[in-house]
């Protein structure tokens, strides 16, 4: 690969990616790209890469590397965005896209304007979560880290996550304890962390720490495991409006207990860079 990289760089509530179009362009090494764009000083800025590609199995496939160069099963965030970007590029005419990630066939619905031109929201349908269990995390705290939750859920939106209920607003949460739970014995390849307070009937204030990326603005596979936890937890049947730094996602659950995830997703700005 040389020469020049189109990209784009959108976001899902501030969790921001950039796009590269694998239909048109071609990426060889994207584990190593994805370090170098990522990049918030030397690189374009961003929680990693995304490539948008053709599919066997669905209309389209998606595939996505962490800003420290490893693979991500599934993003939430992501997949609306590229619903977006297919519909508006006129890749797709369709407002229903399915998209082969590596957690399986995901189904995107999309909602347009009266002129049927711009993309308002896309609700993905983000399939049934994997209840794995409680975790009891005094287990693995020692004193001096002054951990005082103890009770978490581990489940799976398609990728891994630890769902924490706390007392209070999450605050710095994330930045003190984030890096050390995702690196636990428990889970031998990382997890995402969520710090979450049910704030009022069917509200939840949420941060996140995303594997492999550190604290971002918001995470749709986070915000669908904490509705899965709050609801695991007898917080209510949901649906739930997931407040995060970024803003707030709306999860719902189908009839055959699949979690429906809806928010926007917006276009930042499109680029070349030298490769």
């Amino acid at each position: 690969m040389d020469g020049k990289l189109r990209f784009t760089k959108m976001h899902g509530l501030g969790n921001d990616y950039i796009y590269v179009n694998v239909m048109e362009e071609r990426v060889d090494c994207p584990e190593n790209l994805a370090v170098r764009i990522s990049s918030r000083h030397t690189g374009i800025g961003s929680d990693g890469l995304v490539l948008i590609g053709r599919s066997e199995v669905a209309d389209f496939s998606m595939r996505i590397f962490n800003a420290d160069g490893s693979e991500a099963y599934m993003c939430g965030n992501a997949s609306r965005c590229v619903g977006r970007y297919l519909y508006e590029k006129g890749y797709s005419a369709s407002k229903e896209i399915s998209l082969e990630t590596l957690a399986g066939i995901r189904k995107l619905s999309l909602t347009t304007d009266c002129n049927d031109s711009n993309v308002i929201s896309v609700t993905v349908d983000m399939g049934a979560p994997a209840i794995s269990g409680n975790v009891i995390l005094s287990d693995y705290f020692n004193e001096k880290l002054n951990f005082s939750y103890t009770e978490a859920l581990a489940l799976s939106m398609g990728n891994p996550h630890l769902v924490i209920f706390v007392d209070e607003t999450p605050g710095m949460l994330p930045e003190q304890f984030g890096r050390f739970i995702e690196k636990l014995p428990l889970f031998p390849d990382g997890t995402n962390v969520e710090f979450a307070t049910l704030t009022d009937t069917g509200k939840i204030r949420m941060r996140v720490w995303e594997r492999g990326s550190g604290v971002t603005q918001a995470c749709g596979t986070g915000a669908c495991a904490t509705a899965v936890a709050a609801r695991y937890f007898a917080s209510g049947e949901g649906p739930y409006e997931i407040i995060m730094d970024g803003g707030t996602l709306n999860v719902a659950f189908s009839d055959e207990g699949h979690v429906l995830m809806s928010g926007p997703a917006e276009f930042v700005f499109e680029g070349e860079m030298i490769i």
